[in-house]
């Protein structure tokens, strides 16, 4: 069960964000999400009662971000504990509504193991949710912590390959701030620390189609931090690095194979082949969560593959769930097949770094990526 909670939005209000949040109302527990399919136009908070309603969020994208997926699935099994729901059905069903995001299944299966701990020592029910409970607030924190370290090693990086000049003009696709994370961000949280430095001379922002995350919600998010940013069409990045307009590349991750190989938003793989043809840093920002030592490079990816509607038409914020047949404006002839896989995968020699809580590994390979993760201090749970 889901309902909603609107309110205006304005480029004015404050930078801090209530985007994901566990609320216990008269009626019972709930997680509460700010819809993301309704930014920019409105703010509306969606309340999931139950496991079923949240996984809708999840597919939908009304929740999204692999940090945040990883955060929202653990407290959606702490959802199904409290509300004495099957736990192995709930922690499948929210396991599989994203294929691609490492972290969803993360953030699930850390939950469920802190369930079994509990049941195991002899917890009934409320401690057991109690306990549950607490391990998804354990990661909400930790992944808070991990952005800013991000932020921290990823301005570093910058300033190492960019010391010259008169502030940095970087590039960025999807979406990766306060909307993905519980903190600020991955990627963007570092353009933002450039700014709040004075360094940060134009953050050029690609609208990422079908969904438009990058015009919806960078865009939203730059606005609300005094950013100066200029939106582009993904097809006008060649002409941006031509130009020579772009210093840097900064992506976040959806899933980090051990070989080093990034899938991430569709239309990231082209900026990195731009990126290596112009010579200019292309960096990816995301956690250790995100690195998946069981997927040995990039073609065991899976991909997730979106529904057509969100090609064929046009969705406008409020317009009903994303890519719901019959939910927008017509923009292609009735039956028109459409190819629309969400993420696209870079392959590791394309990539100048990965930057994580831990460090940046420069170049990119297995060997460095293993070492980087075996540093965290989150835990590796298969």
């Amino acid at each position: 069960m889901a309902d909603q909670n609107v309110r205006p939005s304005a480029g004015g209000v404050p930078p801090a964000l209530s985007v994901l949040r566990w609320a216990e109302p008269p009626e019972g527990p709930a997680v509460v999400l700010l819809d993301q399919t309704r930014l920019p136009a409105e703010e509306v908070e969606l309340v999931c009662a139950d496991v079923p309603a949240l996984v809708r969020a999840i597919r939908t994208l009304a929740v999204r971000g692999a940090p945040l997926l990883g955060i929202a699935g653990a407290y959606g099994v702490a959802l199904a504990v409290a509300r004495g729901d099957d736990v192995a059905m709930a922690a499948e069903l929210l396991d599989r509504a994203r294929p691609t995001a490492v972290n969803l299944g993360y953030g699930v299966r850390r939950a469920v193991r802190a369930y079994q701990e509990a049941v195991g020592k002899g917890a009934d029910a409320g401690p057991a949710a109690a306990a549950v409970l607490a391990e998804a607030r354990a990661l909400h924190r930790e992944d808070a912590e991990a952005s800013g370290r991000m932020a921290r090693h990823g301005l570093a990086l910058l300033e190492e390959l960019l010391p010259d000049g008169d502030g940095h003009r970087l590039l960025t696709h999807c979406n990766t701030g306060a909307l993905v994370s519980g903190g600020e961000g991955t990627a963007f949280a570092v353009a933002l620390g450039a700014h709040r430095e004075g360094r940060l001379r134009r953050l050029w922002v690609d609208e990422t189609r079908p969904l438009l995350q990058g015009a919806r919600l960078t865009a939203y998010e730059a606005t609300r931090n005094g950013m100066p940013y200029s939106l582009l069409t993904d097809n006008a990045a060649g002409s941006l690095f031509a130009a020579g307009e772009v210093d840097a590349v900064l992506i976040g991750a959806d899933r980090i194979a051990a070989d080093g190989s990034v899938a991430n938003k569709v239309g990231s793989y082209p900026l990195a082949v731009l990126a290596k043809y112009h010579h200019v840093p292309f960096i990816v920002v995301a956690p250790t969560t995100t690195v998946d030592p069981g997927t040995l490079d990039g073609a065991s990816i899976v991909v997730e593959q979106r529904p057509a509607a969100e090609v064929t038409e046009f969705m406008s914020p409020g317009a009903g769930a994303v890519g719901q047949e019959g939910g927008g404006l017509p923009v292609a002839p009735e039956g028109t097949a459409a190819y629309n896989p969400a993420f696209d995968v870079t392959p590791p020699e394309l990539v100048t770094a990965i930057v994580t809580e831990e460090g940046a590994v420069s170049p990119v390979t297995g060997a460095g990526l293993a070492a980087l993760c075996a540093r965290s201090s989150q835990v590796t749970i298969s």
